[in-house]
């Protein structure tokens, strides 16, 4: 991959190989093995594939034993353009979210991590300068993953988008920083996630911005993940817990990380509340990731689930954004 700040994705992907592992420390897993063919690169161009392969789900346990952050927290935060370019910070990428999602791939068909909603595209409205993604109770068959044409039934649906460019911290910007202005979903079961991965997982990296889970409105949580070779990761003990006296889904909020060669620093509402240092985090260093935004229902991030208290919900984005310098 050239040394550059967004990477445009591959075209096409072969069909994925996958195989589930659940130690018993029960450590979050995202296990995928991609067979990836046909990649090019267009400087000006965006990808025109499917979206990208499937991931498991953090294991309770993991987020039960994650270290705990506070936050401070402005209901309704926001921040301008002119905030970061005074800082230095150069914008390469904008999602205003107000002309359709041309600049997105959007994934059509079940999931993993015992998920139960099928994503499909009718699942995510732009209106009003926003995205709203939400999740329904309704019974539809659809294929069982975008990489698995077999048809399932599903009880819920949702939304799950993923940015056609790439993005990479590398010698030219050594800094590149991901935000997103978003208001979480409220309801028991309800998964967002706003995060960046690339293929095969996990010789790219991974960065987990948010995830939460909608019945605590006050808590949300973040990783990273890395491994040599596909299918295969090496990161122990990255999650952390980030508590907000803010209630994250009744309030805006802008999520951030600013990915360097030897840190992620996490921001909420313009603080930093988190930094992880050393690790794994300088094997991703040129490496090319994209970024995701999507609402699951239900699955393995939740201990214990009942399905029968699940009430659905909406996730919301007001923008998302890329820096560097």
């Amino acid at each position: 991959m050239p040394d550059s700040a967004i990477m445009w994705g591959p075209s096409a992907y072969l069909s994925r190989a996958y195989q589930t592992l659940l130690p018993l420390s029960m450590r979050r897993v995202r296990l995928r093995l991609a067979l990836t063919a046909l990649l090019f690169a267009a400087a000006c161009s965006p990808d025109q594939g499917s979206p990208t392969a499937p991931t498991l789900s953090v294991p309770p346990s993991e987020m039960s034993n994650a270290a705990i952050a506070a936050a401070a927290g402005v209901c309704d935060y926001d921040a301008s353009d002119a905030s970061y370019g005074a800082t230095g910070w150069s914008k390469v990428f904008d999602e205003p979210f107000s002309a359709g999602l041309s600049q997105w791939s959007v994934w059509y068909g079940g999931a993993f991590n015992n998920e139960l909603q099928l994503y499909q595209g009718a699942n995510l409205q732009v209106a009003g300068g926003m995205l709203n993604i939400s999740a329904r109770q309704e019974t539809v068959v659809g294929p069982t993953t975008p990489f698995n044409p077999s048809l399932s039934s599903f009880d819920y649906t949702s939304g799950r988008i993923e940015s056609r460019a790439h993005f990479s911290a590398s010698r030219e910007t050594p800094n590149v920083r991901l935000a997103a202005r978003l208001k979480l979903p409220n309801g028991y079961g309800m998964w967002p996630a706003f995060w960046s991965y690339g293929d095969p997982w996990p010789t790219q990296g991974e960065i987990d911005i948010v995830e939460a889970r909608g019945q605590d409105p006050f808590t949300y949580y973040t990783a990273y993940w890395y491994g040599r070779k596909p299918g295969v990761n090496l990161v122990q003990n990255s999650g952390v817990t980030i508590s907000s006296p803010v209630s994250l889904t009744s309030c805006w909020h802008v999520y951030e990380v600013i990915w360097s060669k030897n840190d992620l620093t996490y921001y909420f509402d313009g603080q930093v509340v988190h930094l992880k240092s050393g690790g794994y985090i300088p094997s991703m260093f040129r490496k090319s990731q994209r970024i995701t935004l999507n609402l699951a229902v239900g699955g393995l991030f939740f201990p214990n689930l009942d399905p029968t208290l699940i009430q659905t919900g909406t996730l919301q984005a007001d923008w998302v954004k890329v820096f560097v310098k």
